[in-house]
């Protein structure tokens, strides 16, 4: 019997959801008025800032190319105010309204909907919905 580490536990419990993010990997979608979302997703070594084993970024962006929400995982980010001020375990967050903030990655699913959840949010805020 083979013995399965936690970073291959993490990954099959996940697995059901990871295809589907991956599958958008490279998209770019029209959100109307000149709004448009920006999709790369991509397999990596499982890792202390990538537990899951997924280099992804999820941007919204306005008609002039402004980033105006992403949620990726490129580097850490810290929280709080000097001096308790602390780093994030993993590098996932996210970007909204000029602000970065930690993201608790669940599964690719959960992304996929909170990322969705806040385009929503901005996009009714700018008057596109």
């Amino acid at each position: 019997m083979t013995k399965l580490s936690p970073d291959d536990k993490y990954r099959l419990r996940n697995d059901r959801t990871l295809e589907r993010l991956l599958d958008l990997d490279g998209e770019i979608m029209d959100m109307g008025e000149g709004f448009w979302v920006e999709i790369s997703a991509r397999e990596v070594p499982a890792g202390t800032q990538r537990p899951h084993g997924i280099d992804y970024s999820l941007c919204l962006f306005s008609p002039r190319d402004q980033r105006l929400l992403c949620f990726d995982n490129a580097h850490a980010v810290s929280s709080g105010r000097k001096p308790s001020r602390k780093t994030a375990k993993t590098n996932d967050h996210y970007h909204v309204e000029g602000k970065t903030k930690p993201y608790e990655y669940v599964d690719a699913e959960t992304l996929l909907t909170d990322f969705w959840t806040e385009v929503d949010k901005v996009l009714k805020a700018k008057g596109v919905m």
